[in-house]
């Protein structure tokens, strides 16, 4: 072998070792960075904006891996976890799911059945009012004959709210003329069948129908002699 050819073969060894060394260097960047990031683990992107309120299903997420160690603790990662769960707020698209964006969705107790009638927006819900909340359904009625006052009566208390829809815009009565547009959101309640006889009656023929948020916990119980107010009999 000449010294040519022994140039060849150290620089072939050379480029050898050099490669295997950029090799092992590469191993050891990866290595590292999967020790700092850790493993990686499942969670739920939405493909879509979903209103508040509204029953969740399979088809409104995308499934993507990202590092367990970036995930909050209440990051859904099973979609089994939205069986029966509808939405607290608008949930934005791109967002991750986390369990406190759903909550399970209020079902019937036996002798219940849903009654949803249209509230005024501006005086019924003020957006506080969620599924799950109890309300005092009160209503206001003219004088039954012209001299006759005007009343304001609690017509259901405790009444549990199971859903609350879209802002929706009311056109006038067209036989009142007087009457402007308003906006009004569909409550559905759980009541018993007497008192959906009650929150229909007053729907259909009070002047106003005003719901008030019960806190949790609070005793709601009215006597019946405080149920209706009158101005004049107002000490």
């Amino acid at each position: 072998m000449n010294s040519r050819q022994r140039r060849g073969v150290i620089l072939l060894l050379l480029s050898v070792v050099c490669a295997l060394g950029a090799f092992a260097g590469v191993l050891s960047v990866i290595s590292d960075v999967k020790s700092k990031v850790g493993p990686e683990v499942t969670a739920y992107r939405l493909k879509s904006d979903v209103p508040p309120y509204t029953t969740l299903s399979t088809g409104q997420f995308e499934k993507i891996k990202m590092p367990e160690r970036w995930l909050s603790d209440n990051a859904v990662t099973d979609l089994r976890e939205i069986q029966g769960k509808i939405a607290v707020t608008t949930l934005r698209a791109g967002s991750l799911l986390q369990s406190d964006m759903i909550v399970r969705q209020p079902a019937l107790q036996p002798g219940q059945q849903e009654v949803a009638i249209m509230i005024d927006a501006a005086t019924g819900v003020a957006g506080k009012i969620t599924p799950g909340s109890s309300v005092n359904v009160y209503a206001t009625f003219e004088g039954k004959r012209e001299g006759d006052p005007d009343q304001s009566k609690i017509i259901v208390t405790n009444a549990k709210v199971i859903d609350v829809g879209e802002l929706t815009a009311l056109k006038p009565d067209e036989n009142n003329r007087t009457q402007q547009a308003t906006d009004a959101v569909p409550i559905t309640f759980a009541l018993s069948a007497l008192d959906a006889q009650r929150i229909t009656y007053a729907e259909s023929f009070a002047q106003r129908v005003r719901l008030a948020l019960v806190a949790p916990g609070s005793d709601t119980t009215v006597p019946e002699q405080d149920r209706t107010y009158e101005l004049a009999k107002d000490k």
